[in-house]
């Protein structure tokens, strides 16, 4: 190999490094993790159904804490306190959507942008009602026959139960997040927050049952940054 071609190859080298570093930098790292129960497991409970059996059955399971064989956690909310900054998204969000089948809300928790909208569906052959009474957002009372889809926009960050007055054992809740850095967790407790640069990060955790928890987390170069976190059962 001549110098000129050796000169040649190693400037490609560094090119592609340099690229392959700079391609990095500007997507970001990602945090990608689990959230598992700490202690004792409950039991798994049965909620009595004693209205509309022939739609919503004669019980329903509890999914107030749904867990996985490895006790992962379904349905926890991850977010980041100090969120890296960022540009303001100019345009609304799009739109959310969550029905009811078999007097159950489904998805049972999202998270949607504040300022977002989510489109109630009742996809059941009976009447269902959205009632809900925020602190930071406005309250709402909705009946909702058959097929109708009702739209409710969220403007300020919070966490929102809603629930049906009818049916006294469907809840739902919608997650108002004030930055992109927001996840739910899947049947097996994984969640991953995508884009970050490294730092220094607070990462929260909400389930409806267990409360919340916090962890600081370094994130460096290494991508993902992968992290296991804990909470205590009760």
């Amino acid at each position: 190999m001549t110098f000129l071609r050796a000169g040649l190859l190693g400037a490609a080298v560094v090119m592609l490094a340099t690229g392959l570093a700079t391609s990095r930098a500007a997507s970001g790292v990602t945090i990608k993790g689990t959230v598992v129960l700490k202690g004792t497991a409950p039991e798994p409970a049965k909620l009595a159904v004693t209205i509309d059996q022939y739609v919503c059955g004669k019980e329903k399971n509890a999914e107030d804490l749904i867990l996985s064989p490895q006790r992962g956690i379904r349905n926890a909310v991850v977010w980041l306190e100090n969120p890296p900054p960022g540009p303001t998204a100019e345009a609304p969000p799009p739109a959310t959507a969550v029905d009811q089948r078999e007097c159950m809300f489904t998805p049972r928790v999202v998270v949607v942008a504040a300022g977002g909208r989510i489109d109630f569906l009742n996809s059941d052959r009976l009447l269902h009602n959205l009632h809900s009474t925020p602190s930071a957002n406005p309250p709402f009372n909705r009946t909702q026959p058959k097929g109708r889809t009702i739209a409710i926009t969220f403007p300020h960050p919070e966490i929102v139960r809603v629930s049906c007055d009818l049916h006294s054992w469907m809840r739902g809740w919608v997650v108002v997040a004030d930055h992109p850095f927001y996840a739910v967790t899947d049947a097996d407790g994984q969640f991953a927050l995508k884009g970050l640069p490294p730092g220094r990060y607070t990462v929260r955790v909400w389930q409806e049952r267990l409360g919340t928890m916090s962890r600081e987390i370094t994130v460096g170069d290494q991508d993902p940054t992968l992290v296991t976190l804990e909470m205590t059962a009760r």
